[in-house]
């Protein structure tokens, strides 16, 4: 009987200790592989672990990833007068998809083409839905155009806009997941400043 109970005690030491060793290293590593220990470490890995779990927070981050994508697809999209190079529609969908398309194609069909970066800032998340059959997010954003030139295609000379035009204004979004993926619905300006 002794024996059973030492043989059971020194399998419970080597299982514990083989753990906290596990942990201890677990509690020293860091993402930027330097070994350095931390007090935050535990913390971050706890905080990642519930945000994979939950899917609103999911839902979020992905429907603000695919907004971020769309526009650097419209930014392609009118910086081409083809249109060839730019694959919107891996990222939009819908009446969101059709207006881009057609406002690309008239500001092509005038020779000119818009050139430069578009800002999407102050991001906010005024909707989720993941219980549907089609999850969804709506986005509240300052869309800024201020540095997204118009210019002549043939030229690249800069068309004369008028001085009190918008260039940062307030723009909800709808973003759905397709089977595909995350695609932008609805782009809707609210002529408002920003």
């Amino acid at each position: 009987m002794k024996r059973h109970s030492t043989v059971h005690f020194r399998k419970a030491a080597v299982v514990s200790l083989t753990l906290c060793a596990v942990l201890a290293l677990a509690a020293c590593s860091s993402s930027d592989g330097k070994g350095e220990a931390s007090d935050a470490s535990p913390t971050v890995m706890q905080s990642r672990t519930a945000s994979a779990t939950d899917p609103k927070e999911a839902a979020e981050k992905e429907a603000f990833a695919a907004y971020r994508a769309y526009w650097q697809e419209m930014e392609k999209l009118y910086a081409d007068p083809t249109g060839k190079r730019a694959h919107l529609d891996q990222y939009a969908a819908s009446a969101a998809l059709k207006n881009a398309q057609a406002d690309a194609k008239s500001t092509h069909d005038r020779g000119l083409i818009n050139t430069g970066e578009v800002a999407i800032t102050d991001q906010a998340v005024t909707n989720v839905d993941t219980s549907g059959k089609i999850p969804n997010a709506t986005l509240s954003s300052c869309l800024d155009i201020s540095l997204w030139q118009t210019l002549h295609a043939k030229t690249k000379k800069p068309v004369t806009l008028p001085d009190n035009r918008l260039t940062k204004y307030v723009i909800v979004s709808t973003v759905e997941k397709y089977p595909e993926g995350w695609r932008v619905t609805r782009d809707d300006p609210h002529g408002k400043s920003c």
